[in-house]
């Protein structure tokens, strides 16, 4: 359950920098709970196929957080946002980063 928590976060982070069919891949597995073998019959392709496709898009996932570490950045302002005392500045702080 972690695992699929992690991979979403990434995807909330870099999913637009995903192709449409990575993207609709990923959504159908991760979002919709579609079996690899639904999404076979769905797409007209092997199961095989699919699964390849989301272990690439996951792969990817990890790679731009690699490069890139938006998610462990995000991580971070939010542990220091938790000591900060003062709930106004910890509001605006807040909002500053559910929008990455």
């Amino acid at each position: 359950m972690e695992e699929v928590l992690y991979y979403n976060e990434l995807y909330d982070l870099y999913g637009e920098l995903l192709t449409d069919k990575q993207r609709k891949y990923y959504e159908d597995y991760y979002f919709n709970d579609l079996s690899l073998g639904e999404m076979a019959d769905l797409y007209g392709v092997s199961r095989n196929a699919i699964f390849k496709q989301v272990h690439n898009v996951t792969n990817k996932l990890e790679d731009y957080e690699k490069k890139l570490g938006l998610l462990d950045k995000k991580n971070s302002l939010l542990e220091i946002i938790n000591t900060i005392k003062d709930k106004n500045v910890k509001n605006n702080l807040n909002e500053i980063v559910d929008k990455f």
